[in-house]
């Protein structure tokens, strides 16, 4: 008897917590799937964004899916939509988010602010205006901004030491790049051979980018239709490379991530990359003072942003959308985009988030970093078609490779460009017109 009242008392409780238990694994919890090509520290920081989300979010869970690298997140995204079997959350490119959204496959993010009573104005007020005007297509907010990037000066304040140079004070113009690198490369032991270099460049069509900017030039014209980027200013951004490089001789070009690490080894005293490379250098060590600073500018200091946006895909539960709407809100929520600013580098995409703790300390501790943060009041961004997007690598392997090593010269190297992105852009208007011939027929 005293059995069976026991088990008749603890039968509620036992079916209580039967029903919470299921209830967290699934019966009223909304689940969405994110796509997402963060890898290292990166995805270290984001998978524990995500945690903190589940975690703080009972009725949502978000399942993040790794797709190695930003090419094979883009095919399968492309594969995906093409079986209607896509994710309910992805990162995407603005070349990208541009095509999706001509498929209508996308829900816009201005459809759920124009709901959603706890976002409003003054939140998209908060945004630095290049992360708005980035994710709008067509006039219509598409996408949200997710892992931005700058690029950055960093340098290795003890060379500047030891070679009578300001340790804060890194170079601010390309002539003050110039005349540094040319202090900063050395034959230390006198054998007749450059151990100390000022610098080292990687072939990169984003460094490009912005040296055409700074001088004065633009990538495409106003509507996307024609090249502007073989202008005389396209021509200065190629010969302030190849000055350095072929001329000055206080550089020289490194592939893929060996300009880092020999930065790292102070074998270079200037190196130029993302503002995200120091989170991999860091966890790698590094053992001098380093200085972090804005790039050298020449006429403007316009820059461009790299890195991906997030989108939500159309499905046909609601709940879905509106719990990745959720998601993405939380995420670039101050505090959240503070956090991820500080664990990755990434920029903060909110102003008010350089006042949160963790990011006023650093400016604190460091506040050359400022000149960093500040390059988002410059910045703009690569134009939203598909045709920027394959041009960029015919940018590096047939312009600035072929420049640099002097196979072709600068306004002949960006003609070709400039007539392949015309014509890719001539074939595309010229099927849509096709397409509504047909269509009428």
């Amino acid at each position: 008897m005293k059995k069976l009242l026991l088990i008749v008392v603890l039968l509620p409780l036992l079916l209580s917590g039967c029903g919470s238990k299921n209830k967290q694994k699934g019966e009223d919890v909304t689940e969405i799937v994110f796509w997402q090509a963060m890898g290292g520290p990166l995805g270290d920081a984001l998978g524990n964004l995500i945690q903190k989300f589940n975690e703080t979010h009972p009725n949502i869970n978000v399942k993040s899916i790794n797709m190695g690298n930003y090419t094979a997140l883009s095919q399968k995204l492309m594969a995906s939509i093409q079986t209607g079997n896509q994710p309910d959350i992805a990162q995407a490119f603005e070349a990208w988010t541009s095509n999706m959204a001509k498929g209508d496959v996308l829900k816009p993010m201005e459809d759920f602010i124009k709901k959603d009573p706890n976002f409003g104005q003054e939140d998209l007020d908060d945004f630095y205006p290049v992360f708005i005007s980035s994710n709008t297509i067509d006039g219509k907010l598409i996408s949200f901004p997710f892992n931005k990037s700058v690029r950055v000066l960093y340098y290795n304040k003890d060379l500047f030491f030891r070679n009578q140079l300001e340790p804060n004070q890194p170079p601010v113009t390309w002539q003050d790049f110039r005349k540094y690198a040319r202090i900063l490369t050395k034959d230390r032991d006198g054998d007749g051979q450059k151990d100390q270099y000022g610098t080292t460049f990687k072939i990169s069509a984003w460094q490009f980018e912005n040296l055409l900017l700074q001088a004065g030039g633009e990538i495409m014209n106003e509507d996307n239709t024609k090249a502007l980027f073989n202008s005389k200013y396209g021509i200065e951004a190629l010969n302030f490379i190849t000055t350095i490089l072929n001329k000055d001789k206080t550089g020289y070009l490194t592939p893929g991530y060996e300009g880092q690490k020999e930065f790292t080894a102070s074998k270079v005293a200037m190196y130029e990359d993302s503002s995200v490379s120091l989170a991999y250098m860091q966890r790698t060590g590094v053992d001098f003072n380093m200085g972090i600073a804005a790039i050298p500018v020449y006429r403007t200091k316009r820059n461009i942003i790299s890195g991906t946006n997030v989108v939500i895909f159309k499905t046909k539960d609601e709940k879905k959308e509106w719990a990745a709407w959720e998601f993405v809100k939380w995420f670039t929520d101050t505090a959240q985009t503070a956090w991820w600013s500080e664990m990755t580098y990434y920029m903060p995409v909110r102003k008010s988030a350089i006042k949160e703790p963790a990011l006023a300390a650093r400016l604190k501790d460091k506040p050359e970093i400022a000149s960093v943060y500040d390059q988002l009041n410059y910045a703009t961004y690569e134009p939203q078609i598909s045709e920027w997007f394959e041009t960029r690598k015919y940018m590096e392997e047939q312009v600035l490779e072929k420049v640099i090593r002097g196979i072709l010269e600068p306004k002949e190297a960006l003609d070709n460009a400039a007539e392949k992105i015309e014509k890719m852009i001539k074939k595309r208007e010229k099927e849509k017109e096709e397409d509504k011939i047909e269509l009428r027929g």
